[in-house]
C-alpha cells in the first residue's frame, strides 16, 4: 500500500517561517503530480501549490511570493518552504500526490494525515 507522511508543521509567530515535508512511501511505480492543500476552520480544503513531475509550478496567489514548493524525485517527496507566514495560513496542511502503484495501470490520488500550521499574531 501506499501512504504520504507529512512533518514540519508546528506553532509560529506571524513573520515566521516553516518547512514542511512530504515523503511518499509503499509500492510505487511512479509519482506524477506533488501538491499541498489545506483546510481552515470553517473551511474548505483548497489548493496552496502544486508541482508536476517536469517540474511545472502552481501557487494559489495568496502564497506566490511567500511559499515555494520543491521535489526529490530520488526520495519521493516533496518540501513547502513557507516565509513570512501570516496568520490566515494557520490550517491544517496536507500532502497530495497522484501516483501509480505498483502493478496498478491508473493513477490514483493519495492523501496524507495532515500537519497543523498556526501562526500567532
Amino acid at each position: 500500500q501506499v501512504q504520504l507522511v507529512e512533518s514540519g508543521g508546528g506553532l509560529v509567530q506571524a513573520g515566521g517561517s516553516l518547512r514542511l515535508s512530504c515523503v511518499a512511501s509503499g509500492t510505487i511505480d511512479s509519482i506524477s503530480s506533488m501538491a499541498w492543500y489545506r483546510q481552515a476552520p470553517g473551511k474548505q480544503r483548497a489548493l496552496v501549490a502544486r508541482i508536476i513531475g517536469d517540474g511545472a509550478i502552481n501557487y494559489v496567489d495568496s502564497v506566490k511570493d511567500r511559499f515555494t514548493i520543491s521535489r526529490d524525485n530520488a526520495k519521493n517527496t516533496v518540501h513547502l518552504q513557507m516565509n513570512s507566514l501570516k496568520p490566515e495560513d494557520t490550517a491544517i496542511y496536507y500532502c497530495n500526490a497522484l501516483i501509480r502503484p505498483t502493478r496498478m495501470r491508473n493513477f490514483d490520488n493519495y492523501w496524507g494525515q495532515g500537519t497543523q500550521v498556526t501562526v500567532s499574531s
